[in-house]
């Protein structure tokens, strides 16, 4: 008999960066539904606030903290007043990321594949060292990272990125198996379509019906025919950051709608 109680995170302390917006702010509103108190940290104050209010609508801790993931002192900050608030870090998020840069490799520049890489798995990378340093001393816990289906498949014009979110799922896997003797177990999601400001970007460039047009066809060619919300990634994440997960770690769970068992030909249009 399955023990829903293992899918509660009550009493943990969860950290996720880009949490502002988009899919960070449903999976930190979703963990403070399960259970846990809430560190939320982006760019941006005023938006890491609002979501922080509705983290304590639902009778949980919440701490907005403003933080840049790419920058190594900002971790540090980051990791200490989390520590100074609350004690302890049983779950990270990563979920931050850039927008991916509308590109080829013909045309992209080096401070583009710097600022990609940088938050997308520099940040990533060094954010969990310093939380599994904790992690480790606290006798275990959980990390999530947040990749891409476009780490599995790459997207036109969008390499660099694609290239990042691949390497996010190879590091999934390699901290995992490190870090695994210390009870800490790493895995990942990797999203499909989301209806975010993230995937507007791809057509940000375009007039707006056009804009609309186009999201509307890339909808047509995902096999479930539409795109996601991103309340849809949040039962995934809950699974791995709980017990439920347990025996689950360097795994990368796709939430793409089917795009990656498509005919090559509708992936080539996505």
């Amino acid at each position: 008999m399955v023990n829903l109680s293992r899918f509660s995170v009550e009493g943990k302390v969860a950290v996720v960066t880009g949490g502002s917006r988009g899919i960070g702010r449903a999976i930190a509103l979703g963990l403070a539904q399960a259970g846990a108190d809430v560190v939320v940290t982006s760019r941006k104050l005023p938006d890491l606030e609002n979501v922080a209010e509705e983290v304590k609508k639902l009778g949980k801790k919440a701490m907005p903290i403003a933080a840049h993931i790419g920058k190594m002192e900002n971790i540090r900050t980051l990791v200490d007043a989390v520590m100074n608030e609350f004690g302890r870090i049983d779950i990270l998020v990563n979920n931050a990321g850039c927008t991916p840069g509308i590109g080829t490799i013909l045309t992209n520049e080096e401070r583009l594949w710097d600022t990609i890489m940088n938050l997308n798995l520099k940040g990533l990378y060094f954010m969990s060292q310093a939380v599994a340093r904790i992690m480790k001393e606290q006798g275990g816990g959980a990390i999530v990272n947040v990749a891409s289906m476009d780490g599995y498949k790459p997207e036109p014009y969008v390499g660099i990125y694609s290239i990042s979110k691949a390497a996010v799922i190879m590091a999934t896997k390699s901290m995992a198996l490190e870090l695994a003797p210390y009870k800490i177990r790493v895995n990942a999601i990797a999203p499909g379509p989301v209806s975010t400001k993230m995937l507007d970007s791809h057509w940000f460039h375009l007039p707006e019906e056009q804009a609309k047009t186009e999201k509307a066809e890339l909808a047509k060619q995902v096999p479930l025919g539409r795109i996601a919300d991103p309340d849809e990634m949040v039962g995934a994440v809950i699974y791995l950051a709980s017990e439920a997960s347990s025996f689950t770690t360097g795994d990368t769970i796709l939430i793409d709608g089917g795009c990656t068992i498509a005919s090559p030909e509708i992936i080539s249009e996505i």
